[in-house]
């Protein structure tokens, strides 16, 4: 199996954007649009993991899985869909589909599935760390350097480093955006299992039924549909880690299957009879204040002292003072080296700005308003007019940039459909249009839509409450 070859199934304008990355981090890339390409690709190059869009006009996925399953080591099929349901995801993983993804592909998803380690495309830092010059801060990884100066951050990584190297259980709490995921990662790899497999689920993304089988596996004949073995998260992670992302999300039921996990490292698969002996090294995380929801009995107090045995707890953004602009710098000029624009600077105002800004969406909130800043600025200096987010329009700062007969053409032409109308609507009524449309998309799963919009489920439910006191019906 080549491990540096990856297959899509799917239109090119749905894919293709992924490829530079790929291609940065030394893989490469398969296309094909029909069953017969598909089938041929996997035959002649045999790729170590194939993406299936099931929407592809005239492509039949369900005969794909089953077809596929006859050629000799066949690769592992990530079915990604724009808008799926619970029905449909058990209906594919049940035909043999290693898992189910909404879009869009992002490389940091691609990555933890891959068979094998694959070089990274470009070495990046965690949002939420220390800052190398700083003499307290520990040494990491390049790819898992930590950007920071603030107390609390520090203190954090501290203990983190201390505890890396062993199998102590830690629960990493925080809001969302603040980097929970990426601290994870630096225990992994600061650990002596860095070598070894490093598997994360969103215990939130899937029903019970779904997340049990993610998990532990099933046996073949295991419920209606099962016809092959599937191995699940923690036995993929055997000799590893394994990230339970929201663990607070998971069902009662399944938190005492956890449990005995966590005590005995052994699990039967779904529908077997043979246990499964492991050893995985167990790392979990929370937006929500664990200890109130035990009280309130919605998860599990023996499991809360089982996970907690190394607590995490990370700062919001808003609480790291002038980590703010230091963490701006460091993304502004990720983005002008990534679009190969010259570095900018912010203006005293921008300063200003940012520094007084709540960032209920913390540093995921920060990093891609920084993007967004970047990409509008031009030759610079960063105005908060940039950052979008008043109810005022932008306007270029070069309108002779524009071709006066396209000008023209626009002011001539009004806007026919709601989709073109996108355009010259005020920013506030773009924005709203664009989240009402997420959530329809995703049948209204606040989690799967704030992950397309690129913000936190925080911010998508402020909006939300927003729009309810307008009077709309959401």
């Amino acid at each position: 199996m080549s491990a540096r070859t990856v297959l899509f199934i799917a239109e090119p304008q749905s894919v293709t954007g992924i490829f530079p990355t790929l291609q940065k981090a030394g893989l490469q890339a398969g296309l094909a649009d029909n069953l017969t390409g598909a089938l041929g690709f996997i035959k002649k190059s045999n790729p170590c993991l194939v993406f299936c869009r099931p929407e592809l006009q005239g492509f039949d996925a369900k005969s794909f899985l089953t077809q596929v399953q006859s050629i000799e080591g066949f690769p592992p099929v990530v079915i990604f869909s724009a808008s799926g349901s619970a029905e449909q995801a058990t209906e594919y993983l049940s035909l043999g589909a290693r898992d189910y993804w909404i879009e869009p592909l992002v490389w940091e998803k691609i990555k933890l599935v891959l068979p094998d380690p694959e070089p990274e495309p470009e070495p990046e830092p965690a949002p939420v760390s220390t800052h190398r010059a700083t003499a307290s801060a520990p040494s990491a990884p390049s790819k898992f350097q930590i950007i920071g100066r603030h107390n609390a951050v520090l203190r954090v990584l501290a203990l983190a480093r201390q505890v890396a190297g062993s199998k102590a259980t830690v629960l990493i709490s925080g809001e969302s955006g603040t980097g929970k995921e990426m601290f994870a990662r630096y225990l992994h790899h600061n650990s002596t299992r860095t070598d070894k497999p490093f598997v994360a689920i969103n215990c939130a993304a899937l029903p019970e039924h779904l997340l049990e089988s993610e998990l532990f596996g099933h046996e073949k004949g295991a419920f209606t549909g099962a016809i092959n073995r599937k191995l699940g998260k923690f036995e993929l992670a055997d000799g590893g880690t394994i990230l339970l992302d929201e663990i607070t999300e998971m069902d009662l039921g399944l938190q005492a299957k956890l449990l005995r996990v966590l005590q005995e490292s052994e699990f039967d698969r779904v529908g077997g009879v043979e246990t499964v002996n492991i050893d995985v090294r167990v790392l979990a995380t929370t937006n929500r204040d664990i200890e109130t929801t035990v009280k309130e009995n919605k998860f599990r107090q023996d499991l809360f002292y089982r996970l907690n045995v190394i607590p995490l707890a990370l700062p919001a953004l808003r609480e790291r003072g002038d980590d703010v602009l230091l963490l701006a710098e460091y993304f502004t000029n990720k983005f002008t080296a990534t679009y190969g624009l010259e570095r900018l600077t912010f203006s005293e105002d921008a300063k200003k700005w940012l520094m007084s800004y709540d960032w209920p969406g913390n540093v995921r909130e920060l990093q891609n308003l920084m993007e967004r800043a970047v990409l509008l600025a031009g030759q610079g200096p960063i105005q908060t007019r940039h950052f979008l987010m008043g109810d005022e329009q932008w306007t270029p700062d070069d309108l002779s940039s524009i071709d006066a007969d396209q000008q023209a053409a626009s002011e001539a032409a009004p806007p026919s459909t709601p989709d073109e109308a996108l355009s010259v609507m005020p920013i506030h009524e773009m924005e709203k249009r664009l989240i009402l449309k997420s959530l329809e998309e995703t049948t209204g799963n606040r989690t799967r839509a704030a992950e397309l919009l690129g913000i936190s489920v925080r911010t998508l439910r402020n909006k939300l409450n927003e729009y309810k006191k307008e009077g709309l019906d959401v």
